[in-house]
């Protein structure tokens, strides 16, 4: 059997960056078994070529039991399947989070995990194209930048923001988050930045380094306590590698607690369930599920106008904007697409910045199973930053080629409720500025019928969807419900840890990637120990 120093399971965010890093900065061997393909697909590098991966095999479309918080339905989940995971699929948009989500950490158990523990490595993972000194890097792997391209209705959105009060921010990763401007994005020279390109393909010829693709871990091998291997399915047949050191677990919040539970370690009575023999007793698997909970605003352009990204991507104007990009790396094809960004507080939890706006200059409902809305317009998507719903995530059966049973249960917190109406008044309140009606005609959804606070929570229901930001799973801490250690140990198991998003007591105020990354720099140097060269 095939022996390494680390195997790492799953190669996204977080655990392309652990094995970068492990791979640079020691002699040691490393596998790392990804359950979807190399990130080789021609749209990956594009900026905005994401919008035409999402219904591809590159990402796992999850579906979510039926939400009473919403309107019964379940909901497409989707994540990433290919080296790079998220990073190689998602719009790129970098936020690192509030300087209070990673204090909150520390004082739930998650020791030196403060902001000022964590700002370094956000700083060592970065070359910022525009900004360095005390918040940014200009050393690292991961290329940050200016968006290439920004729509004018963009820019019409953060002129609005700001008439009708928002303060303009040139930075959310700097002093503070709040505030209305464009974000930065992880592109580096015109192309996507991913965990993989920035951290990986650089070490692909390492002799130290074995890549497993299309493989999916059905279980962790322990012996005595100690995990000393994993087992994994592959063309339909069973391999086994080893390990003397350790096994880390970067699947994400949905496949990393399903390993766990599927390996025996998980909550007593759900392993039971399932016929699966007690490991580690460890009750805060798959629980404490949360995820960012977004609603749109929509308006249409007026008749015979067209702005924005509309047709952009269809016919003679996406050949053309194809060939500028690779000529020049400017026009619509160097767009992330979601360009503005608008923090603010809704005053129901104090000054600190509860929602998030993500500006689209275009109309974009991606639930995959309601019809595309085919006309030009915007669309202004609303989330609250940190929801107090919390939901889990459970296993199907002790076949590990079933998907999990997942459930985020929505919108059961009443205060995540308050605050989704706030913001949706927030968002509707920037759509009807005369400055974004130079762009749009009057809102279309929710729509001047949607008044009452009964309409509102029917919109809710109708159209409230992820924002692909899952988190939480295997907390972190030294609660009787954490999962690992502040050192991303496994409590209970000896050679076993978790990096990725699934080990954040609480999801960061914003978009996922920037941390996600961070938990795998962060790793990297408790992985390592004394073996860094």
């Amino acid at each position: 059997m095939q022996s390494y120093d680390f195997i790492i399971v799953g190669g996204g965010s977080a655990g392309a960056t652990l094995a970068g890093r492990i791979l640079s900065s020691s002699d040691a061997t490393v596998a790392l078994i990804e359950a979807g393909s190399k990130d080789t697909h021609p749209l990956m590098p594009l900026p905005a070529g994401f919008a035409k991966l999402m219904p591809t095999k590159h990402l796992f479309h999850y579906k979510t039991e039926p939400q009473p918080g919403l309107d019964g339905r379940g909901r497409i989940l989707p994540q990433g399947r290919v080296l790079g995971g998220g990073s190689s699929v998602n719009a790129m948009v970098y936020i690192r989070g509030q300087a209070s989500d990673f204090d909150d950490w520390a004082e739930m158990g998650a020791e030196g995990w403060g902001y000022r523990d964590v700002l370094p490595y956000f700083k060592r993972a970065e070359t910022n194209q525009r900004f360095a000194g005390e918040y940014h890097g200009s050393e690292g792997p991961l290329g940050v930048s200016d968006i290439g391209h920004i729509s004018e209705m963009s820019r019409g959105f953060v002129r609005a923001a700001q008439d009708v009060g928002h303060v303009y921010n040139p930075d959310f990763n700097g002093e503070h988050q709040k505030g209305v401007g464009f974000c930065q994005v992880t592109i580096r020279n015109n192309r996507r930045s991913s965990s993989a390109r920035a951290y990986l393909h650089g070490q692909l010829k390492n002799p130290r380094l074995t890549l497993i693709t299309g493989a999916a871990v059905s279980r962790v091998n322990l012996k005595a306590g100690r995990a000393v291997g994993v087992t994994y399915l592959k063309h339909g047949k069973s391999h086994e590698i080893s390990t003397q050191g350790e096994v880390i677990l970067s699947a994400g919040a949905i496949a990393t607690p399903k390993l766990l539970m599927l390996s025996g370690i998980g909550p007593e009575a759900e392993l039971a369930k399932h016929g699966i023999e007690v490991a580690a007793s460890s009750p805060g698997v798959g629980q404490n599920f949360h995820d960012h909970c977004e609603v749109p605003v929509i308006a249409f352009c007026r008749d015979n106008e067209r702005h924005g990204y509309y047709g952009q991507d269809k016919g003679l104007r996406m050949l053309r904007n194809g060939l500028q990009f690779l000529a020049t790396g400017t026009g619509p094809a160097a767009s992330n697409v979601v360009e503005g960004h608008c923090f603010a507080s809704t005053g129901l939890a104090g000054p600190r910045a509860d929602v998030q706006m993500q500006f689209l200059p275009l109309v974009y409902l991606d639930l995959m199973d309601r019809p595309i809305i085919n006309r030009p317009g915007a669309t202004i998507n609303t989330c609250v930053l940190r929801p107090k719903s919390r939901g889990q995530v459970t296993l199907a059966s002790a076949d590990p080629t079933q998907p999990a049973v997942i459930d985020p249960r929505y919108l059961s917190d009443e205060d995540d409720v308050d605050t989704t109406l706030r913001g949706l008044e927030m968002a509707r309140e920037v759509m009807a500025s005369p400055l974004m009606r130079e762009f749009v005609d009057d809102e279309a959804m929710p729509g001047p019928k949607c008044r009452t606070a009964k309409d509102l929570h029917t919109f809710i229901g109708a159209y409230g969807k992820t924002v692909y930001h899952p988190a939480g799973t295997c907390r972190m801490g030294t609660c009787d419900m954490s999962v690992v250690d502040p050192q991303l140990r496994v409590h209970g198991v000896d050679g076993l840890r978790v990096a990725d998003a699934s080990v954040m007591p609480v999801v960061t105020s914003g978009n996922t990637n920037a941390p996600s990354i961070m938990i795998g720099e962060r790793a990297s140097d408790f992985v390592l120990g004394n073996r860094r060269t």
